[in-house]
């Protein structure tokens, strides 16, 4: 009777290993839109078996242990369709992938732009994706001192701007520097960081593309903003309110001012990890940036696998100007001279509102990004 229990079990169990492996074949099927239809079946008899030799019993367990790690290999891998390393991750909706289809070309479909020379315009392996008024333009001068960087010229404002990605990756792709294969190209668009279609549009040109984020402290960030909007209207001759006028609404923090929710790291970083996870995305302190380049630059050349050829003879201190400026093979060039503006004057206690509002974001966005600036 025991023999005849061990082959009842044995034979039980090989049903369920087919039945698993049938059931994750049909789901396989369904995920691939395949019609999928059964090769086999396997039913196990109940009538009562009246002699089983114990010779038999072996060659039967042998033969259904054998059939069942065939089935076990023959299991299906599903690939998910977003990177496994990151659980945040979701299928880009369907909207989006016809969107792709409709406003791009496939990639082996682009038509090169390949220079006498030898070198090509491509789409960027890096882009530094802001924040607005965090140093973006200082980190990319300082960046193109590598002679493995290749960077775009202006701000592209493709992922962003509507009618720039209606354009399609081929317009992207032409508005590039010609680069050499051993070249990154480099694309800056500071506003991508605080739009909310962007992170799934980069994810869908490139899901392994690095990404460059440079922040600030989220006050100092603020009143940055103000001023390079405040000088833009003098330039123009227009009116412009002051800086009090703009923070304060019916005697509270104005949180709905433009400048502030951009200052709110946390949100926007949040977005950017549901596609990327944090491995791909380097944080530029553009606080210490300013202060001292140099190391903050050798982080990016290890992030973006470049060998070390920027050194601290490429950076000087320009004491008219109060900020660093570069050297480059015996040439020096600073920044524009709308880099550095100073920030007007601001009541202290405004200041400390500012300040205070902030305390809890900045602590959400260390949490999320396990580290710590030095942020008031």
């Amino acid at each position: 009777m025991k023999k005849l229990d061990i082959f009842l079990i044995t034979c039980r169990c090989l049903r369920t290993i087919a039945d698993e492996v049938t059931f994750l074949l049909e789901k396989y099927a369904q995920q691939k839109n395949h019609k999928f239809q059964r090769l086999f079946y396997v039913e196990i008899a109940t009538y009562p078996i009246t002699w089983l030799s114990e010779t038999r019993l072996r060659t039967f367990a042998m033969a259904a242990f054998l059939l069942g790690a065939v089935l076990l290999i023959a299991q299906p891998h599903i690939v998910p369709s977003r990177p496994a390393v990151h659980p945040k991750a979701e299928a880009p909706s369907q909207s989006v992938q016809k969107e792709l289809l409709k406003k791009t070309s496939l990639k082996n479909d682009f038509k090169e732009n390949i220079h006498s020379n030898g070198s090509r315009q491509q789409l960027p392996q890096t882009i530094i994706i802001g924040v607005r008024k965090g140093g973006t333009r200082a980190l990319l001068e300082m960046l193109s001192l590598h002679p493995n960087i290749a960077a775009a010229e202006s701000e592209v404002h493709f992922f962003d701007w509507e009618d720039h990605y209606g354009n399609g990756l081929q317009w992207y792709m032409n508005q590039m520097p010609f680069s050499y294969p051993r070249q990154i190209t480099v694309e800056k668009t500071p506003a991508y960081f605080t739009s909310p279609k962007v992170p799934e549009r980069v994810y869908n040109m490139n899901e392994s593309i690095r990404l460059l984020l440079i922040l600030r402290d989220p006050s100092e960030r603020v009143l940055s903003d103000y001023t390079q909007v405040f000088y833009n209207h003098v330039q123009k001759h227009k009116p412009y309110p002051s800086i009090e006028q703009v923070l304060i609404k019916d005697g509270e923090l104005n949180v709905d001012y433009k400048a502030i929710n951009r200052s709110l790291y946390y949100i926007h970083m949040e977005n950017w990890l549901k596609y990327f996870p944090l491995g791909h995305i380097h944080i530029v302190d553009g606080d210490k940036l300013i202060k001292d380049p140099f190391p903050e630059i050798e982080k990016v050349e290890r992030f973006l696998r470049l060998s070390p050829q920027i050194n601290a003879s490429n950076f000087y201190f320009n004491k008219t100007k109060g900020f660093y400026c570069l050297r480059d093979s015996g040439r020096e060039r600073c920044l524009h001279e709308s880099k550095g503006r100073a920030h007007p004057q601001i009541d202290s206690r405004l200041l400390d509102k500012l300040h205070e509002y902030f305390h809890e974001p900045n602590r959400k966005f260390f949490e999320l990004v396990g580290r710590t600036f030095d942020w008031h």
